[in-house]
């Protein structure tokens, strides 16, 4: 991505000015939360949201799969990656997270099968939440609680059977004003996410071998 102010090209998995007039500036952008979701899955949480036009007033076409549906469905690169990874098929999609410059890969497939999983990165105690189809994860602090799935998917229960509502923002304890917020993280290929991150964690797996 890129600025039009400066026309600096912008790494989107670090945050960091690559080239350009703001290049080796020692700015970084802040990592905020995003999440992958069909349409309908989003639009019952949600019920007001807009949705930006297809029609762009450009030749590009926008519909879904036109841009690039043969890059995702190939298990091929479109460049050349020099440093690679066999611990997860190239193509892979993991959930990425990083906790005070502490990066860790989560398989996709491992959160999809529990569904609700239990972590600790960094010193910091983390839970995800993920659908069983469709890459839709969130990772949430939960300062000790261990979760489990409650009534319906949009509330977790604690050890205590107390139940928390899973908003976009944060998990909100029912009936008192306790949050435990979310933290920031996104989809990506295992290839693109290891060729930044070669010393990444990746949950499931034993830690890689100091350098």
């Amino acid at each position: 991505m890129y600025d039009r102010q400066t026309n600096s090209l912008w790494h989107s998995l670090t945050g960091e000015p690559v080239t350009g007039r703001l290049a080796q500036s020692g700015i970084k952008l802040t990592m905020l939360p995003v999440v992958v979701s069909t349409w309908g899955q989003w639009k019952q949480t949600h019920p007001t949201t807009t949705v930006l036009s297809l029609s762009t007033g450009h030749q590009r076409r926008y519909t879904p799969g036109a841009a690039y549906g043969p890059y995702y469905a190939s298990p091929a690169t479109m460049f050349p990656v020099w440093q690679r990874s066999q611990l997860l098929p190239t193509k892979a999609f993991i959930y990425a997270l990083t906790l005070h410059q502490t990066p860790k890969a989560y398989p996709l497939t491992i959160l999809e099968q529990e569904r609700i999983t239990h972590d600790t990165l960094a010193g910091v105690d983390i839970v995800l939440v993920s659908e069983a189809q469709g890459r839709t994860v969130r990772a949430y602090q939960r300062a000790g609680h261990r979760f489990t799935h409650g009534p319906d998917p949009r509330t977790l229960l604690d050890e205590t059977a107390h139940p928390w509502l899973l908003t976009e923002a944060a998990l909100e304890k029912t009936g008192t004003a306790e949050k435990l917020l979310r933290v920031p993280g996104h989809m990506a290929y295992w290839f693109g996410w290891f060729a930044f991150h070669p010393h990444t964690l990746v949950y499931g797996h034993p830690a890689p071998a100091p350098p």
